[in-house]
């Protein structure tokens, strides 16, 4: 992230909401110069590109003037500031096994898989438009996903594990991946790969044979 941007994030985060010249005055408080409204609006437009902060709507007036265009962060900004959500993860999971059985704690962690997908919004279609969904759907989740046409059907790979620093604990977050990779799919895919035993990514192979 350009250092301009997360200051930009920084203020509408503090604030709620800014207008251009809100924003360029405790820019230069942060950085000590003289950024100007153009430089902003540059890197608002970049920001909005992202879909990290909201279209400039008009700032609610109690007296009559002129009205005031206001931006505000999305939820996707989120990930740009520090979150406890990690420790949070592994807290949770390290109780649940902890004091569950196996079988009760599989069955929640694919539970929340199932839920994830159903709030993925990816439904039936092709297999190549269905790939290009879940690619984008993992990649805004963390995976560093992709996807190629393979002789015997198609390759999907991640090359960075959300959950890594939890999975590297036990098995149930990398069957919870397998369930939620299968129900984005709408097949159940062939591991090839897997990055918690040593590979460089996670790889499921899609046959020809199991698409309808």
């Amino acid at each position: 992230m350009h250092q301009t941007r997360q200051y930009i994030l920084d203020i509408l985060r503090e604030a709620h909401e800014s207008t251009v010249d809100e924003i360029v005055v405790q820019l230069r408080k942060r950085r000590d110069d003289t950024i100007t409204a153009v430089t902003v609006r540059h890197h608002l437009n970049e920001l909005l590109r992202e879909n990290l902060i909201t279209s400039p709507h008009p700032r609610h007036r109690t007296s009559p003037g002129r009205p005031q265009h206001v931006y505000s962060l999305t939820d996707k900004a989120q990930q740009y500031f520090p979150s406890n959500y990690q420790s949070l993860a592994s807290n949770l999971i390290a109780h649940l096994c902890e004091n569950l059985p196996e079988l009760q704690v599989n069955v929640i962690l694919e539970g929340v898989a199932d839920r994830m997908a159903a709030q993925s919004g990816i439904k039936d279609c092709a297999m190549e438009v269905r790939l290009a969904k879940v690619v984008n759907y993992l990649n805004e989740h963390g995976y560093n996903a992709s996807w190629d046409a393979h002789p015997d059907g198609y390759i999907l790979k991640t090359t960075n594990c959300p959950y890594h620093n939890i999975a590297e604990r036990g098995q149930q977050l990398c069957d919870m991946d397998m369930r939620l990779i299968s129900s984005l799919l709408g097949v159940v895919p062939r591991l090839l790969d897997r990055i918690s035993s040593g590979s460089n990514s996670c790889a499921y192979l899609i046959p020809i044979s199991s698409i309808s």
